[in-house]
């Protein structure tokens, strides 16, 4: 008893204790009051506005009670501080109405709980949310697409197992970028038309015995529908799992790409310079020039894929119902993996966009190396080498033989050739030195290569075109879906006050 009455006087004898304030309450009440009292806000006019319509609450109230929300000090309440008097923002705000217009403000919250209500904001701020980061992908995406133009002909060697392995060109490269970046967004297209449901009228999780109207919420409030079974609109946590998942997937790709970025900034590939804006120096070494936002994106983008997996360890193995592990404690991490990764795409598309190549060390690395002699191959079953298999092993001889002469792959003589092809074959091959010289091309090797999505230029150009009309389409999407959010808000304060 000693000890309880110790740790009473030192906590307090009534809600709210010291320590329980330090640790959940204020940090929610100062998390909520950034990130969700405009969705409160917005479920409050468009609650007030149904009721009217339904009858539920008098002409005369509802004119008292939409005056007073639209004169509520935002700013004031952001400024606020967790006082301990009521519980959350949402009694703060319930407090603070029924001040401005009396006893009617408690009947706004007629057939609704704070359940549907937090859902509901949580669904809001995080819709929002997507609609920011889908514009940095989209801009980020810009500048790959521009910069897969740019590079359509920039001749490189392509990389598998982290070894030279066969000609391509920056542009064929960067297009898989894209297409990475694409998906992604199609990704978040998918989980924002899932999150974009409305839970109100779910209320508890059992709807009301008042004659709501759930279609016109969602209506009032931009959601394309509504989440139909009510205790799914509660205890569904998916539309946040599907979002954070795709965010992590986004942030994962986006990490393996900019490693390489990175790779090609060491001298020793001598393939990028970042632009100055994007580079530090070192404090004792003059002649550094550190491409350290690159190293920050990276680093960054596994916070993000962190944050995505706290949210969905925390909803992992949790109760299927109303429960705080899926609520306040959470959400937090949801936005800042989303306001991260906006950021980051920002960041990555500006640092892309204003980068040089160093086409020619390019060019004769991929002229210089052994990338070429999958064509060498080829073209010997294409003249008289009777399987892939064969030509594949005449022409391991020769890089062999060559490695041991000290020879480049443009050193590689019709000599060499036609020895290993009797070592294997027991003949010499019908190849002239005209086909040699044009199978060891690395031009050559990616011109032919114009199968879809080859390397081959045209092919890269058919793909860029193609690219860019998807592009406008995601475009497209993403001014509709924002604008409709932000008229609904508008409209809002205007049927309020009429």
């Amino acid at each position: 008893m000693e000890q309880r009455d110790r740790i009473l006087r030192q906590e307090g004898y009534t809600f709210p204790g010291k320590t329980y304030t330090e640790v959940v309450l204020e940090p929610a009440y100062n998390e909520a009051k950034t990130q969700l009292l405009k969705p409160m806000m917005m479920i409050n006019k468009a609650h007030l506005i149904m009721l009217t319509e339904q009858g539920l609450m008098s002409a005369k109230d509802g004119e008292m009670l939409g005056k007073a929300l639209r004169e509520l000090d935002m700013e004031e309440i952001r400024n606020s501080r967790y006082s301990g008097q009521v519980e959350d923002l949402f009694f703060q705000v319930e407090r603070e109405l029924i001040q401005a217009a009396g006893d009617c403000a408690g009947n706004l919250h007629i057939g609704r709980s704070r359940n549907d209500m937090c859902i509901t904001m949580f669904r809001l701020a995080l819709r929002e949310k997507v609609q920011k980061t889908l514009g940095s992908m989209l801009f980020l995406k810009e500048q790959l697409l521009e910069f897969s133009g740019k590079h359509a002909d920039t001749l490189m060697i392509g990389y598998t197992h982290t070894q030279q392995a066969q000609p391509t060109t920056l542009g064929h490269y960067m297009l898989a970028v894209v297409d990475s970046v694409s998906r992604d967004v199609e990704r978040f297209r998918q989980a924002y038309e899932q999150c974009n449901h409305s839970p109100m009228g779910a209320a508890a999780f059992t709807t009301s015995g008042f004659k709501l109207n759930r279609k016109r919420m969602a209506e009032l409030l931009s959601f394309d529908g509504v989440v139909e079974n009510s205790y799914d609109a509660i205890a569904g946590a998916d539309y946040i799992a599907e979002v954070m998942t795709t965010a992590q997937i986004t942030a994962i790709s986006l990490g393996r790409f900019v490693q390489d970025l990175l790779l090609w900034s060491m001298q020793e590939f001598s393939l990028l310079k970042v632009a100055d804006p994007y580079v530090q120096i070192s404090s004792i070494m003059p002649q550094k020039r550190n491409p350290v936002s690159l190293e920050h994106i990276r680093s960054l983008l596994s916070t993000c894929v962190g944050n995505t997996q706290t949210v969905l360890t925390m909803i992992h193995n949790t109760p299927f119902g109303d429960i705080v592990d899926t609520e306040d404690d959470m959400q937090p991490y949801a936005w800042r993996s989303l306001d991260l990764l906006d950021q980051l795409c920002r960041l990555l598309g500006c640092v892309i966009g204003t980068a040089e190549v160093n086409k020619k060390v390019l060019r004769e690395r991929a002229e210089a190396s052994f990338a070429t002699i999958t064509e060498l191959a080829d073209t010997l079953v294409r003249t008289d080498v009777p399987s892939f298999r064969k030509a594949h092993e005449i022409t391991s001889l020769v890089v062999s033989e060559a490695l041991a002469l000290g020879m480049g792959a443009q050193e590689i003589t019709l000599n060499l050739v036609n020895k290993a092809a009797e070592k294997v074959i027991g003949r010499s091959l019908k190849l002239d030195e005209e086909g040699l010289r044009q199978s060891l091309d690395p031009n050559h090797f990616v011109r032919v290569r114009s199968l879809p999505g080859g390397p081959n230029i045209d092919e890269v150009r058919r793909m860029i075109t193609e690219r860019l009309e998807r592009h406008t389409g995601h475009q497209g999407w993403l001014k509709l879906i924002t604008e409709k959010t932000e008229n609904a808000y508008r409209q809002l304060d205007s049927i309020l006050a009429d």
